[in-house]
């Protein structure tokens, strides 16, 4: 199979539109070509194209920020002398500046099919930017590591925020390239705006469900997304990022992980088994201890699970990671009535005010209402969240491309 980028290198039918344009780049460390060459220095090398500028998201365009909220600088580069601007640094959006340095920006993402990864929000920033000053805008289409599976609430009407980019489920489904046709249609934006497809990809196929296992290397998109078990849980444990449970940041396996000092593992895992056994389908939890070097609990021993989106007993339909994970906290509200599982008000997550990182996560209340109700159940949550995981599969249908 190929990328979107791959295919744009090898066809230069393809790249005719784009010939006597001042071409921009978004990119990160993923952003590479099958023979692992980073796509910027794949289409300076290509000779014909007039590469004007380039941007990196959260993390910055070399990868190099380990944590959320660690802004990068805008920088020149030192081979091309061309501008590197930061979308994760003084602004989000790309300024009046910025987008006078381009007639076309190609989108060379690799993203993980969640809704608070927040690579998807910058892509919806700069189709808004594009269509403000009639610029064109080029995804070149990177699979979907999550696969089509669809889980969890859809954001609710005036949670938007940089981790939540408009009403989509937190396990959406989609490619970049596919969820920015619904942005263009959702927003009603303006805007030259086109997708280069990938080739034979099967997102249903296994043993990858979304990731080609066969044809390419797994490269970190950001820091602690190192390997695809990460990528297929991160729709849940990425909640662990408003509790105060480690989510195994500062250690090998992050956001594949959670516990603490002061939870006892084993009885966790016996009690999400006892209080809903079907949403632990698909997987494999592992009682493990971990220290981290750096973040929550740093230098403290924690007991926790390992989850295991992996191996023979993997089932990519049947797995359901926010789910999972809402049940985790859900077992410890049960275990520990007053284990204070959210991190505070103060925790001002992606920079928002006076609301809960949690909340913000989830674009809205309910989960966090349904964990710390002592008498809810998993039909309770389910009663929320069927309706809006049938309602977006309906919706993407006119989006899906492979």
């Amino acid at each position: 199979m190929a990328f979107g980028i791959d295919r744009l290198l090898a066809d230069a039918e393809l790249r005719k539109p784009l010939l006597g344009k001042r071409v921009a780049l978004v990119a990160h460390p993923a952003s590479v070509t099958a023979d692992l060459t980073h796509s910027l220095d794949a289409l300076v090398a290509l000779g014909d194209l007039n590469i004007s500028a380039a941007f990196g998201p959260q993390h910055g365009i070399r990868g190099d920020k380990q944590d959320n909220m660690v802004e990068s600088e805008d920088f020149t580069d030192p081979i091309y002398n061309i501008p590197m601007f930061s979308l994760y640094g003084e602004v989000r959006r790309p300024s009046g500046q910025m987008m006078s340095a381009f007639d076309v920006v190609l989108v060379d993402l690799q993203d993980l099919g969640c809704r608070i990864y927040t690579f998807i929000t910058t892509l919806l920033y700069v189709l808004e930017e594009a269509a403000k000053h009639g610029k064109s805008v080029w995804v070149l289409d990177r699979p979907n590591p999550a696969g089509r599976p669809v889980e969890g609430l859809t954001l609710r009407e005036g949670w938007e925020s940089f981790v939540g980019a408009g009403p989509i489920p937190m396990r959406h489904g989609l490619t970049l390239g596919e969820l920015g046709h619904w942005f263009v249609d959702h927003y009603k934006l303006d805007v030259d705006y086109r997708v280069i497809e990938m080739s034979s990809y099967a997102p249903d196929a296994a043993p990858g469900y979304g990731w080609p296992l066969d044809d390419r290397v797994w490269i970190n998109p950001s820091p602690n997304a190192p390997n695809l078990n990460m990528a297929r849980a991160y729709a849940g444990t990425v909640m662990l990022e408003g509790a105060t449970l480690s989510e195994g940041r500062g250690t090998t396996r992050p956001l594949e992980i959670f516990g603490a000092p002061d939870i006892d593992a084993r009885a966790v895992i016996a009690k999400m088994r006892a209080f809903a056994p079907q949403w632990l389908d698909g997987c494999t939890l592992r009682e493990i201890w971990f220290e981290p070097t750096f973040h929550k609990h740093a230098g403290t021993a924690c007991h926790g699970v390992h989850i295991h989106a992996e191996g023979a007993d993997y089932d990519n339909e049947a797995f359901k990671p926010w789910r999972l994970q809402a049940l985790a906290f859900k077992a410890i509200r049960l275990l520990y009535p007053e284990y204070p599982i959210w991190r505070g008000i103060e925790f001002k997550y992606e920079y928002t005010d006076d609301v809960l990182a949690i909340d913000v996560i989830n674009g809205g209340p309910l989960l966090r209402e349904w964990v710390d109700d002592p008498e809810s159940t998993p039909a309770d949550l389910d009663a929320l969240t069927l309706p809006d995981e049938a309602a977006w599969i309906e919706a993407r249908k006119p989006y899906l491309l492979y």
